[in-house]
């Protein structure tokens, strides 16, 4: 097994969380990784992507080309990255900021409205982590219940208070998901 993930948004989005809630619970899975962040130097509004390779073996690279995944979380996300999917592989892109129709032939696509759902549930903040459960489901990289106990391990204990919101969105995300899997 081996899954290339692509994660791209606006700084302040959540991207590199997302990434290394991911990559924390791969690694309680027994699984290899590397997650490569890259971002702007704004604090808020520039530009944040992540890759990582997760896999049953070795990994020696996180550089990817095509991806076999990607989360797109803005418009602009979309515009840059949506041609790198490699054919057969899978987008969850964010509709509530694209702004338009998404398609492609060649992939998977599973758009969600992921910040009104996470508005929904009292935090917009709390997007990235409907992303990622949607991702989580139509991947199935690894176990959701993986990723929300990785939320323990990964966000400092004074923001322990967010779990619950971020749990509730992982599983929303989930949900929205589950309706667009053939």
């Amino acid at each position: 097994m081996r899954q290339e993930v692509f994660m791209a948004g606006m700084g302040g989005q959540g991207v590199l969380l997302a990434g290394q809630l991911l990559a924390q619970a791969a690694l309680e899975a027994g699984l290899e990784l590397s997650w490569f962040p890259l971002y702007s130097p704004e604090v808020r509004g520039g530009r944040a992507t992540c890759t990582l390779v997760i896999a049953d073996g070795e990994v020696g690279s996180p550089v990817v080309g095509q991806p076999g995944s990607v989360i797109l979380m803005d418009g602009i996300a979309v515009d840059n990255h949506l041609h790198r999917v490699r054919p057969g592989g899978l987008a969850v892109i964010n509709s509530s900021l694209t702004g338009g129709e998404v398609s492609r032939n060649d992939i998977d696509i599973v758009v969600i409205p992921a910040t009104n759902a996470a508005m929904e549930l009292g935090s917009e903040r709390a997007t990235n982590m409907v992303l990622l459960g949607a991702y989580v489901r139509a991947s199935g990289v690894v176990e959701a219940q993986a990723v929300e106990e990785a939320l323990y391990r990964v966000l400092p204990e004074r923001h322990y208070d967010y779990i619950p919101t971020n749990v509730a969105a992982l599983q929303r995300g989930a949900q929205l998901a589950e309706g667009q899997l053939v």
